[in-house]
């Protein structure tokens, strides 16, 4: 079973099992790695890096936790 999730450009991308455990893992990695109280706000980011890099194609743990916390640090706050 894949799962279909709306992309940022419109269309839709596929997830495998597999991409779907490692951008879990990625997210719960880089939500381990912030000060508490992490805000549902910052996991929303998070999240959201995430999909978007892997749906680029990048598969590596590492990289989706370091793109997203990247991102995260330089989002406006509201």
């Amino acid at each position: 079973m894949t799962a279909t999730m709306q992309n940022f450009s419109g269309g839709d991308v596929v997830y495998s099992p597999e991409v779907i455990e490692i951008m879990s893992l990625a997210l719960e990695a880089s939500i381990a790695s912030l000060p508490e109280p992490v805000s549902a706000t910052q996991v929303h980011h998070l999240a959201e890096s995430i999909l978007h890099t892997a749906g680029r194609g990048e598969c590596d743990i590492g990289v989706l936790e370091r793109i997203a916390l990247v991102e995260l640090r330089i989002t406006p706050r509201a």
